[in-house]
């Protein structure tokens, strides 16, 4: 019985999809009539249009996926790195819709761009753990990998289960750091000392985008250097389309933040008549949002390939029921673990530092 869902839960999203979007566009469209910034209703429109192609293909994969829940182990983490174009496009438009509470919704795409980040590595490692049940000891017969430039110089990790674990680590603390910042960055506004996109050392803003920049360097460094060592055993499945996609949703929206700020702070990007409600600062964050919005469509249709349902469509595999698939991928205890061993590997290293 629980195969009947597999076959209505499509033709119900599509309907879903079209309503909504009869009950949503006059709304949206009657609201808009009283912005009196023609240049932004532009920008709300042409956002908009791409947001509403970016999550119903995003949302399609996504389903796709549920229904062919053969691999847990693997189509976990897809599913929850799918759903990052959706919740980016989403916050992003809504953000350029009310950009004097960006900083609200960029709250939850930041916390959530650690999450997928972590989800990657941890879809990467699963996938080897199945081909490779003793990966520890097939890494200690690797040849040593040594690290890439620019810290060719320092010593080389040891290979094993010491590189795996360093790598995770450096992944890891992204993943806590960054809804850290996150945070700190939303009291900062609540108290009036975040500053985005003002570079002064009086605001908050300069700090923490400094130590994001160096968490999430690192955070790619050992994803690269992970894939290096690995590199014959994940080519089956295909990791570079994947590791692209993921980099530029996460990493170039992080870049382009921080390019825009540069641009804003040093008066290339200007106050406008076209925009004369707005100040400089909110017009950086408006041309980020809306930069997402564009974005998010290309993502979700490179998501659509990169991570497609193909190999996990096998009739001979048992599938899960419904409030199973869901259930797997809402349930967090592996992430709640994971950042709680780096927590506890954090304070270890601390400890050994004092003594």
């Amino acid at each position: 019985m629980h195969f009947i869902w597999k076959k209505w839960v499509k033709p119900a999203f599509i309907i879903i999809y079209v309503v909504g979007l009869c009950v949503g566009l006059p709304f949206i469209i009657l609201n808009l009539r009283n912005e009196p910034t023609q240049s932004m209703i532009f920008a709300w429109f042409v956002g908009g249009f791409f947001v509403l192609g970016a999550i119903p293909i995003s949302l399609w994969t996504i389903l796709e996926h549920l229904i062919n829940y053969t691999k847990p182990y693997l189509q976990r983490n897809i599913i929850r790195i799918l759903w990052m174009v959706p919740i980016y496009a989403t916050n992003a438009w809504f953000a350029l819709r009310f950009p004097h509470t960006a900083i609200y919704f960029d709250t939850l795409r930041e916390c959530y761009e650690a999450y997928a980040i972590y989800n990657f590595l941890a879809f990467l490692l699963n996938y080897l753990r199945r081909e490779y049940p003793e990966l520890n000891q097939h890494l200690e017969q690797k040849q040593q990998v040594k690290h890439i430039p620019p810290l060719c110089c320092c010593r080389p990790w040891p290979m094993g289960s010491q590189f795996i674990e360093h790598c995770r680590h450096g992944v890891l603390q992204y993943t806590v750091i960054r809804p850290i910042t996150t945070i700190i960055a939303l009291i900062c506004e609540v108290c009036g000392v975040y500053g985005e996109t003002n570079f002064s050392y009086k605001y908050a803003y300069v700090y923490l985008t400094v130590i994001n920049n160096i968490s999430q360097v690192w955070a790619l460094y050992c994803l690269v250097l992970f894939y290096q060592c690995m590199k014959a055993e994940l080519k089956p499945m295909n990791p570079v389309s994947k590791f692209v996609c993921v980099k530029f949703v996460v990493f170039m929206s992080f870049w382009q933040s921080v390019l825009i700020s540069i641009l804003a702070a040093s008066g290339i990007i200007e106050k406008v008549e076209a925009w004369k409600l707005y100040d400089v600062r909110s017009i950086g964050i408006a041309l980020q949002n809306f930069a997402i919005c564009i974005e998010m469509f290309i993502a979700a249709v490179a998501h659509h390939f990169a991570f497609s349902v193909a190999p996990y469509r096998d009739t001979s595999i048992p599938r899960s029921s419904c409030c199973t698939s869901w259930w797997s991928m809402l349930d967090v205890s592996d992430v709640k673990r994971d950042v709680v061993q780096h927590v506890r590997h954090s304070d270890r290293l601390a400890s050994i530092g004092r003594v």
